[in-house]
C-alpha cells in the first residue's frame, strides 16, 4: 500500500477527526455563539422585569429600599441595571453568614421604584452558557474533559483543513451555486476562511480556559493539588471575597452616610457610571461602603475593575482607588481568555463575535453535510445506504436542524409552563432535551430530505412565533419595545424573526432542489457519422 503524503495524511486526518466529533463541535460552537448574549437572553426570558426602566435615581433607591428590606445585615450587594439588563438585582447576607455566590438572600427590583418584582424561575441564558462547556446532566469533571478533548480535536481539524486546501484563500473568492458537492465544499471553504483568525483565536482560548484541568501537573507537584493556593498567590481567579460576615467588635449603631455624593465622585471618575454597590456592616461604626466601575473590564484584567471604598458613617473616602494589579504572565493569560468570554466588549464587538461564531457553526455543519454528499455516487452504484452513512444523515438532521428547534423549544417553554411550577427552571431545560431527542428519532421514521424540510419549517414556525406571543405579554411586544426605545429587546425578537426566515429560507430551497441528473450522451456508431 502506498504511503499517504503529507497533505493527504492532512486532508485524512481533517475529514476523521471533523466528522467523529462534528456534532459536538456543532452544539458546542452554537450555543458558545448564544452565550456571546446570554445576559441578553436571560432578561428575556424574564417577561415581569421588561417594565423595568431605569433612570438617574435608581442607585439611589436602591440604596434606601436596603435600608429598610435589611438594616440589620452583615453585607449588601446591589447590581445596578446596565445596557445588558434592566432590572435591578439585590442581595444580603445575615450576621455570621458565610458570604459567597450561592448564599444570602436575593430579590429582583423595579429599577424605577425599587419595589420588589415576582420573577419566574428559570436558568435563562446561563443554560445555554453552561452547556457550552459543561454539556448537562454529565458530572462537570467529566464533560468539561469531553469537551476539552473535542476543541483539541477542533484545533488540529482547523490546522489540518489549512494544510490540505493549498488554494483555499484563493477559493475562498470560489462559489458554484446549484453543482452538489462543488457548492458545499465551496460553502465549507468560504465559511472556514472568513473568520479563520476568531476560530483559531476562540479554539485556543477555550484550550487555555481548561489549561488547568487539562494540564494539571505542574500545579499539582509544587501546590500538592491545592489550586486555591496557587490562584491566590499567583493573582490570578480564584481570589473572590468569600468567609463569613461577622459584625464588627464593639460597634455602636451609626446612621449610613447619604450615598448621592459618593455616586457623583464616581460618576465623576467613571464616565460609564458605576455597576455596583457593597455595604459591609451598614448602620454601625465601621461601615464600609464600595463602588465598583461599570464596564471596567478589560483584557489584561480579566474579571477586575477599579474601585473606590469609603467610610459608610462619615462618608470620607478610605484611601486611594483599589485597581487591578496583574503579574506579566497572568496578563497574557487573561488577553486570550478574555478574548473568549469578551466580557469586557461594548454591543458592536459583541455583535462581531456573535456573527463570527454563527460563521463557525455553519463551517461546522457544511462540513458535516459534505461527508454525506461526497458519498452520494457510491451509494447510487451500491444501489442501497450503508449503515454508517445512514447513520451520519440521522445525526445531521438531529443535530443540525434539531438543536436550534430544541432552543426554540426551550424558549417556548420558557413562555407557556405556569409562573408558580415547582422546580420550573429544570423542567424548561427537560422540555429541550425531550425536543432534541424526538428531533434525533424523526430522521429515522422520515426520508432524508424530508426529515430536513420538515424539521427547518417547525424551527422556522417556533422563532417567528416568539416575537408574536411576545404581543399578548405586557411591555414585552415588539410595538411597545420600539416605542419605548427598549432596545435590548428589539434586538432579541428582530434577530428571532431573522432566523425564523432563514430557517424558512432554507427549508424553501431544500422543497424546490432537484438532485443533478448527469445525461450521458448517446453513442454514434460510425456508420451514421456525417462524412467530413
Amino acid at each position: 500500500m502506498k504511503p499517504l503524503g503529507f497533505r493527504q495524511a492532512n486532508a485524512w486526518l481533517h475529514t476523521w477527526v471533523g466528522l467523529l466529533l462534528g456534532w459536538l463541535l456543532y452544539a458546542v460552537f452554537l450555543t458558545g455563539t448564544l452565550s456571546f448574549f446570554h445576559e441578553e437572553i436571560s432578561f428575556w426570558m424574564k417577561p415581569e422585569q421588561h417594565g423595568s426602566q431605569p433612570h438617574s435615581g435608581t442607585a439611589m433607591l436602591a440604596y434606601e429600599r436596603m435600608q429598610q428590606l435589611a438594616p440589620d445585615a452583615a453585607q449588601w450587594n446591589i447590581n445596578l441595571p446596565d445596557e445588558r439588563d434592566h432590572s435591578l438585582q439585590v442581595q444580603w447576607f445575615e450576621q455570621g453568614e458565610r458570604v459567597g455566590r450561592g448564599g444570602g438572600q436575593r430579590l429582583t427590583l423595579d429599577a424605577a421604584s425599587a419595589e420588589p418584582i415576582e420573577v419566574r424561575e428559570t436558568r435563562g441564558g446561563g443554560f445555554l452558557y453552561r452547556f457550552h462547556f459543561e454539556l448537562y446532566g454529565l458530572p462537570r469533571v467529566m464533560a468539561r474533559w469531553i469537551v476539552g478533548v473535542a476543541t483539541m480535536a477542533m484545533l488540529i481539524a482547523i490546522v489540518s483543513g489549512v494544510i490540505t486546501h493549498k488554494k483555499i484563500f484563493k477559493d475562498f473568492f470560489t462559489f458554484r451555486p446549484r453543482k452538489g458537492q462543488r457548492s458545499w465544499l465551496d460553502a465549507h471553504n468560504a465559511s472556514a476562511v472568513l473568520a479563520l483568525p476568531f476560530h483559531f483565536m476562540i479554539t485556543y482560548s477555550g484550550l487555555l480556559l481548561l489549561m488547568f484541568m487539562l494540564m494539571p501537573w505542574a500545579v499539582d507537584s509544587v501546590y500538592q493539588g491545592d489550586t486555591q493556593k496557587f490562584f491566590q498567590e499567583s493573582g490570578g481567579r480564584g481570589g473572590g471575597q468569600r468567609g463569613e460576615a461577622t459584625p464588627v467588635q464593639n460597634a455602636l449603631p451609626a446612621p449610613l452616610t447619604d450615598i448621592a455624593p459618593l455616586l457623583a465622585q464616581a460618576h465623576a471618575r467613571w464616565p460609564r457610571g458605576v455597576a455596583d454597590i457593597r455595604v459591609s456592616q451598614p448602620g454601625r461604626q465601621g461601615a464600609v461602603i464600595e463602588l465598583r466601575e461599570n464596564g471596567g473590564d478589560s483584557l489584561v484584567e480579566r474579571g477586575a475593575s477599579e474601585r473606590l471604598r469609603f467610610d459608610g458613617v462619615t462618608g470620607v473616602a478610605l484611601g486611594d482607588p483599589l485597581s487591578p494589579a496583574t503579574p506579566a504572565v497572568n496578563a497574557v493569560y487573561n488577553v486570550f481568555t478574555s478574548l473568549h468570554l469578551i466580557r469586557f466588549a461594548g454591543p458592536p464587538l459583541r455583535w462581531f463575535f456573535f456573527l463570527s461564531g454563527l460563521i463557525g457553526t455553519a463551517m461546522v455543519a457544511t462540513g458535516l453535510i459534505l461527508w454525506v454528499v461526497k458519498r452520494l455516487p457510491e451509494r447510487k452504484k451500491l444501489g442501497r445506504t450503508p449503515w454508517g452513512q445512514r447513520l451520519v444523515e440521522v445525526l445531521n438532521v438531529g443535530t443540525v436542524a434539531g438543536l436550534p428547534l430544541a432552543i426554540g423549544a426551550y424558549f417556548w417553554a420558557n413562555r407557556l409552563l405556569p409562573a408558580t411550577l415547582a422546580d420550573r427552571g429544570t423542567t424548561e431545560i427537560r422540555c429541550f432535551f425531550i425536543v432534541w431527542a424526538l428531533c434525533l428519532i424523526h430522521p429515522l421514521l422520515r426520508r432524508h430530505k424530508q426529515a430536513w424540510i420538515e424539521q427547518l419549517f417547525a424551527t422556522a414556525v417556533l422563532y417567528a412565533g416568539l416575537p408574536l406571543f411576545g404581543l399578548t405579554t405586557p411591555g414585552s411586544g415588539l410595538p411597545v419595545t420600539l416605542r419605548e426605545g427598549n432596545w435590548l429587546l428589539v434586538a432579541m425578537d428582530l434577530s428571532l424573526l431573522v432566523a425564523a426566515v432563514a430557517f424558512a429560507w432554507s427549508a424553501m430551497i431544500l422543497l424546490r432542489h432537484q438532485p443533478l441528473v448527469k445525461v450521458k450522451p448517446a453513442k454514434v456508431s460510425p456508420a451514421r457519422r456525417a462524412p467530413v
